[in-house]
Formats: structure tokens, sequence, C-alpha cells
């Protein structure tokens, strides 16, 4: 068994983006929002901020180490993007037959008609998300990528289709789009 003496990474602050660590607590503030993580379950892992970077780092470190150091950089890297760029995924709703009816209702999404179903299919909406209905498109958006994905993954799996054949019956909410709120794809 080998083990890795030092395994260092670091994330470049922007300059409208503060960040402050407090032991295992990341709190992300820029233009767009704020937002707070804690990454206690990675008790080996040292989060410090120098010179305009966040550094995460451990010694001694086991394979979980290692990847626990670049998976907390990425959640970091991601927190960034989020405040200043925002993430907005696009959902698709398709029916052959059956015209679906989408409606948000505080924390849910609510699925009516669907194949003709009678009682409305629910999805919860995580967090600070928020949801938009326009036409066949259902447009989640806000700035943790976390909320917004398992929000959208939320929508796409209360109409998947069980037990029948997904050639024949392509009825559903699909995500089609992942894209920055500012612009341009992720």
């Amino acid at each position: 068994m080998v083990r890795a003496v030092v395994v260092k990474d670091h994330v470049d602050i922007p300059e409208d983006v503060t960040v402050l660590v407090d032991g295992h607590k990341v709190v992300v503030k820029g233009p767009k929002g704020e937002i707070a993580r804690d990454f206690s379950f990675a008790e080996k892992v040292k989060i410090s901020v120098e010179d305009g970077k966040v550094m995460v780092s451990t010694f001694f470190a086991r394979r979980e180490d290692v990847a626990q150091v670049y998976a907390i950089s990425a959640h970091i890297k991601n927190m960034i993007l989020g405040v200043t760029k925002g993430f907005r995924y696009w959902l698709r709703i398709v029916y052959s037959h059956f015209p679906i009816s989408v409606k948000v209702e505080d924390d849910k999404v609510l699925i009516e008609n669907f194949i003709g179903e009678r009682n409305p299919r629910v999805a919860k909406i995580i967090g600070n998300v928020k949801v938009k209905v326009q036409k066949n498109d259902i447009v989640v958006e806000g700035i943790n990528l976390e909320e917004v994905s398992q929000t959208a993954a939320n929508i796409e799996q209360a109409t998947k289709i069980r037990g029948l054949d997904r050639r024949v019956f392509a009825d559903g909410i699909y995500i089609y789009k992942k894209e920055f709120m500012e612009g341009g794809e992720i």
C-alpha cells in the first residue's frame, strides 16, 4: 500500500467573490448570493484561504483521502461558479396523445394528465430553486448546482414510465440543456 505524503489542490477566487473558511465550513459570497457548505465528513482534509486561493490538502493520504481532496475542491469550484454565474437546466415536456399540464405550487411541481392518469405526479423542489413553466419547456434555475440538478432530476424521474416499452411510450419530461444563467453551456 503506497501512501502519498502530501496531496494539495487549489481553487482560484475571482475578484468579486469572498470565501470564508471556519474549520470544515465554507461560505462563498458573490454577486448572485451566498452558499454555505459543511465538509466535516472529511476529517483529515484541511481547507484554508491563502493568497486569493482556496487550498485543500491532506497529509499521509490513503486513496479515500485523495478522492476527498479533489471532490471538495470541485464542490468549491461549483459554489464559486454558482455565486458568479448561476445555473439553469431546461426540460422539455414530451407527449403524443394526452397533453401533459405542469404547475408549480410552493415547493413542488404537479404533473397532471400524464399518459391519461387521474392523479397528478409530484416532484419536489429542493432548496432555493426557481422553477418556471414556459409552454413545452420547464426552466429550473438557482445558484447551488446540486439543488438545481436534483430538482431537475426529480421532475424527470416523476414522469419515468415503468413496465412499458420506452420506444413506444416516449411521453415524459426530459432534461435537454444545461447552461449558466449568464449564458454559455456548462
